[in-house]
């Protein structure tokens, strides 16, 4: 397992690089510098890439507290830590701003515990924010919570599951509940806990019963004179199952969880670079479309030969792919482009391969039209009639072609060799049935 960690985690570095030395080839190449607008945009992604690499060799595992206010949320981290770091209180939104503090379990991992403001804060709209921003930076959520879900909750809770992160729901302040009314609160949260009626319930890593800061119990004393008195005592934190949750979680799934993580910011980054490229570079790209398209009609509708306008044809759309590609600053081989065609012509329910039937037939017609047009000159206006409808088969194949390209160079900047989204898809089809990473298959799944 530990060796499938360290595959898992160097796959992640090998992705974060690849991506970094090819946007450090676009600022050396001079396409950046060219384009001050462009360079300026992708900054805060190519920040994000680095800091997300750096962290990658730190081994840092970020585990972060969200939650309602008044749910015990800095009273969980305490009691991990086993001292009170974090300032806790009975007012609501004692913690204003995300705090980070050391954790060092068991000697071993290096944890950062991270702490929110209550996720609904009265006039607190910017510092909600800022805790869901902080989501994206940890690679394990605890969603902490004192009771049945609320609907408020478990709208956060759903909100939460869309950033595809592994979560433990943490049920703190049992110490106020009867054992019966424990085991119902239980069995409602491990559904609702899921995030939707479709999803299996949660599994025994995923949901987790503390009491993270007990509430004082009176306490009768008897003395040895026969006196009798009573105090308020504060019985310890109940925490060791959370803990020796967490532990069990980052020993066997630790390394996976930081480089899933990773990939996951890495994916974004990119895809954000590739929307903001296409944006700024949409007029270029549809004059390029449109310059191809006519090119390749005009070069079909002249030419009498069959065979010649599918291979020609062909070949213009290559160009054209690659054509977009260095314009959006995209890498791109003949042969990446070649699969992108392919990909495109049996992706596109038939019609561009019945086009290109449609066009084949029409250049034999034309063929034969040219071949026979000395013997009877009618023939010449056959070939003109099929070189124009074959012409404007052509060209409408070509726009098609180009604005298909621009959508997988879009949303197909992740994969390939050493993508994000193929070393993710990749981790995650090698993962466990117990792990808690494996809930993520389908949410993840979902974004492919």
């Amino acid at each position: 397992m530990r060796n499938l960690q360290e595959t898992h985690l160097n796959r992640a570095r090998a992705s974060l690089r690849q991506a970094l030395s090819w946007y450090g080839y676009l600022r050396k190449s001079g396409q950046l510098s060219s384009n001050p607008e462009l360079a300026g945009l992708m900054k805060p992604e190519l920040e994000t890439l680095n800091s997300t690499l750096n962290k990658l060799d730190s081994n840092i595992i970020r585990i972060a507290a969200f939650g309602l206010v008044s749910r015990g949320k800095s009273a969980v981290l305490n009691a991990l830590l086993g001292e009170k770091i974090l300032q806790t209180g009975p007012l609501n939104g004692v913690t204003q701003w995300p705090r980070s503090v050391r954790w060092q379990p068991g000697g071993k991992v290096l944890v950062e515990l991270i702490d929110t403001p209550g996720l609904d804060e009265i006039e607190g709209e910017s510092r909600a924010d800022m805790a869901r921003e902080v989501v994206h930076q940890a690679d394990l959520i605890l969603f902490v919570v004192s009771g049945d879900i609320t609907h408020t909750e478990y709208q956060a809770l759903l909100e939460l599951r869309q950033a595809q992160k592994p979560l433990i729901l943490v049920f703190n302040k049992i110490d106020l509940y009867p054992d019966t009314d424990q085991g119902a609160i239980y069995q409602n949260l491990q559904q609702l806990g899921a995030g939707n009626s479709q999803a299996k319930p949660l599994l025994p890593d995923e949901i987790v019963m503390v009491a993270a800061e007990p509430a004082p119990m009176e306490v009768r004393v008897e003395w040895p004179d026969g006196r009798v008195s009573y105090e308020w005592e504060t019985p310890p934190p109940q925490v060791d199952e959370l803990k020796e949750t967490i532990l069990n979680i980052l020993n066997r799934e630790g390394r996976s969880l930081l480089a899933l993580n990773a990939l996951i910011q890495a994916r974004d980054a990119e895809a954000a670079i590739a929307q903001k490229t296409i944006d700024l570079r949409e007029q270029e790209a549809e004059n390029i479309i449109w310059q191809f398209t006519k090119y390749k009609a005009l070069a079909v509708m002249l030419n009498p030969i069959a065979f010649l306008d599918i291979l020609g044809g062909t070949v213009a759309d290559l160009a054209l792919i690659r054509a977009l590609a260095r314009l959006y600053g995209l890498p791109m081989t003949s042969y990446e482009a070649g699969k992108i065609l392919k990909t495109i012509l049996f992706s596109s329910g038939g019609l561009l391969l019945g086009e290109l039937g449609s066009s084949f037939l029409l250049g034999l017609g034309k063929s034969t039209a040219a071949i026979t047009s000395g013997d009877n000159p009618s023939n010449i206006t056959a070939f003109a009639g099929s070189a124009i409808a074959q012409a404007g088969i052509a060209g409408y194949g070509a726009y098609s072609v180009g604005k298909a390209a621009q959508v997988y160079l879009e949303k197909g900047c992740t994969w390939g060799q050493l993508g994000a989204s193929s070393v993710i898809q990749e981790i995650i089809s090698q993962v466990d049935q117990n792990t808690i990473l494996y809930r993520l298959r389908q949410e993840l799944g979902l974004k492919f």
